[in-house]
């Protein structure tokens, strides 16, 4: 999140009516709800780990252990086992 000078982007009349409430502090307005995106859509690291979770089902289906599996990827047993074991 930047931060911007509202005096350099906001209308003048705007800029006066919201220092009617807040002068001097740093506020946060949202974007609109319909703007947001997926978490990791922005980075690529939700299509990274369905990549990587196709990955590990495929070689658990061919054959790999779990244990294999925990070495390879560098997770836990336990994270093995649940990407493995979900739909």
């Amino acid at each position: 999140m930047a931060y911007k000078k509202a005096s350099a982007i906001l209308p003048e009349e705007l800029l006066v009516e919201i220092q009617k409430y807040v002068q001097g502090e740093t506020i946060y307005i949202p974007k609109i709800e319909n703007t947001y995106l997926e978490w990791g859509a922005r980075s690529g690291s939700k299509k990274y780990i369905e990549n990587r979770n196709k990955s590990i089902k495929e070689a658990f289906t061919n054959g790999a252990s779990i244990e294999q599996l925990s070495k390879e990827y560098h997770l836990a047993v336990e994270t093995i086992k649940k990407i493995i074991y979900t739909k």
